[in-house]
């Protein structure tokens, strides 16, 4: 946990680091535990979202899915609740940012649960938003025209969209509600799915730590092929 030559100060903080880190993952390995603990939740109706084809550059054809048959092989259905309002231009940066770390790492993901990306934004916007951040793979489906948002208040009543994680449950012929986290924790306070994001996590190490810095739409996702060296 350090090189040679570091001195008896350094080496005094860095162990009692060390014992911290180690109550801090012992904790959220027992929240892990009480979470998996938790009861089937609500019925959620079995509403039809809209998806394309994988291509995400391809115009169409658009084609309803029921939530039921997101499912797959699994029993699970993890979903994120992109923050993309049906009269916005763009997705919110921070949900993109989300979702950026969850196409990098969705082929593992899928060897354990369905994973899908909701937003409430026209399929062509949502689609061409996918497209534009590189998400090739991810399935991308549009609630525009539903109740799906409401019904796991992933939107609040005036149509404000909120940024969150839900994990669904196959039940029989239906779908259960399991758990859902939005990115505000119930007293309001942010971080409540940091966990989910490396780039927070990476953040947390570096001497400056996070800061007041939010990420932003005006920096390129996906580098482009001409400014990368040969």
């Amino acid at each position: 946990m350090w090189p040679d030559g570091a001195d008896a100060g350094y080496v005094a903080a860095r162990l009692r680091l060390a014992e911290a880190e180690r109550r801090l993952c012992d904790q959220i390995e027992q929240v892990a535990a009480a979470r998996r603990e938790l009861p089937l939740g609500a019925p959620v109706a079995d509403v039809a979202l809209t998806e394309g084809p994988a291509d995400l550059t391809a115009p169409g054809p658009l084609h309803p899915v029921r939530l039921s048959a997101l499912f797959g092989a699994h029993r699970t259905l993890l979903v994120y609740h992109l923050m993309f309002h049906p009269d916005a231009d763009a997705a919110c940066p921070m949900c993109s940012m989300w979702v950026d770390g969850f196409h990098g790492v969705a082929h593992h993901l899928q060897q354990h649960t369905a994973f899908v990306v909701v937003g409430k934004a026209p399929a062509e916007k949502l689609r061409a938003w996918g497209a534009r951040r590189g998400w090739a793979g991810l399935r991308l489906l549009s609630s525009h025209g539903t109740d799906f948002n409401a019904d796991l208040r992933a939107e609040h009543p005036n149509g404000d969209q909120r940024p969150m994680v839900s994990v669904l449950v196959r039940d029989g012929d239906g779908v259960r509600h399991f758990y859902s986290q939005p990115a505000n924790f119930v007293d309001g306070t942010e971080r409540g799915i940091d966990l989910l994001s490396p780039v927070w996590n990476v953040l947390d190490l570096l001497p400056r730590g996070r800061g007041d810095w939010y990420a932003a739409n005006t920096y390129p996702p996906v580098a482009d092929p001409a400014d990368r060296p040969v």
